[in-house]
């Protein structure tokens, strides 16, 4: 299963790639499609992770009102 999902995401590296070099023009088109992923991805880490990151956010924020006081 691990094979195929390193394949799946291989090949989609290599079409990204092939967008993103592309000399007809289509570069606009490969960027719009990266930062779709790079958004969708980081929604997906914000949702699972969005416990441990107020937390951290929290302990940050009661670390520098204590240096404050």
């Amino acid at each position: 299963m691990m094979t195929t999902l390193k394949n799946k995401i291989r090949m989609m590296g290599l079409k990204a790639r092939a967008i993103l070099c592309n000399s007809l023009g289509d570069q606009m088109t490969g960027w719009l499609i990266v930062v779709l992923i790079v958004v969708v991805v980081g929604a997906v880490f914000m949702t699972l992770y969005q416990g441990s990151i107020t937390q951290i956010w929290n302990s940050i924020v009661a670390k520098i009102t204590n240096l404050l006081n």
